[in-house]
């Protein structure tokens, strides 16, 4: 059985994108702003040609097929966080006792969830925006990580366990994501 000598995978980037790589190290920049990210492996290698972005292997294996595949769509949510950005929709559920959200500095705090007395809160990771508007929470970023990250954390902040989550649906969730 005949095995591939080498294996390359390209990603066109979009008009009003630029990507450069040192030493490793991949940025991507475009109309939202610019972002880094590090792809070191000793048999993988990831190169700017002109308006393409290539990563490239020699003799793969399954275990380098499958990094191609997470590289590849790493560097794909980097162009479209640099293009579009990532925006997470939360909604807050409450049956009974009326629920205050805010931002303050890097952190999202919860008051008077379940009638507690202290404020629960959430991290909000660097380079996220997050908005309150009524009972909608808007977490927008261009990192994907960062934004999932933080629309998670709220969600958490407002976890009760031991109760059944079909029961009682007090909380923040996440509807929809773009």
């Amino acid at each position: 059985m005949p095995v591939a000598a080498r294996l390359e995978k390209r990603i066109p980037l979009p008009d009003g994108v630029s990507a450069r790589m040192d030493g490793g190290v991949l940025t991507v920049e475009g109309p939202k702003g610019k972002l880094s990210r590090e792809f070191t492996d000793p048999t993988l290698r990831v190169s700017v040609d002109g308006r393409e972005i290539v990563i490239h292997v020699d003799l793969p294996k399954k275990r380098e097929k499958v990094l191609m595949g997470t590289w590849n769509a790493h560097i794909n949510n980097m162009i479209k966080g640099v293009t579009d950005g990532f925006r997470y929709t939360l909604k807050l559920v409450y049956s009974h006792f009326p629920v205050k959200m805010s931002v303050k500095g890097t952190e999202f705090v919860i008051e008077n969830f379940e009638g507690e007395k202290s404020p629960r809160k959430a991290r909000i990771l660097p380079d996220v925006k997050v908005s309150v508007k009524g009972d909608q929470v808007v977490v927008e970023g261009i990192n994907k990580e960062h934004v999932g990250q933080t629309a998670a954390n709220i969600e958490m902040a407002t976890r009760r366990r031991g109760y059944d989550p079909r029961v009682f649906q007090d909380g923040i969730y996440i509807v929809s994501k773009e």
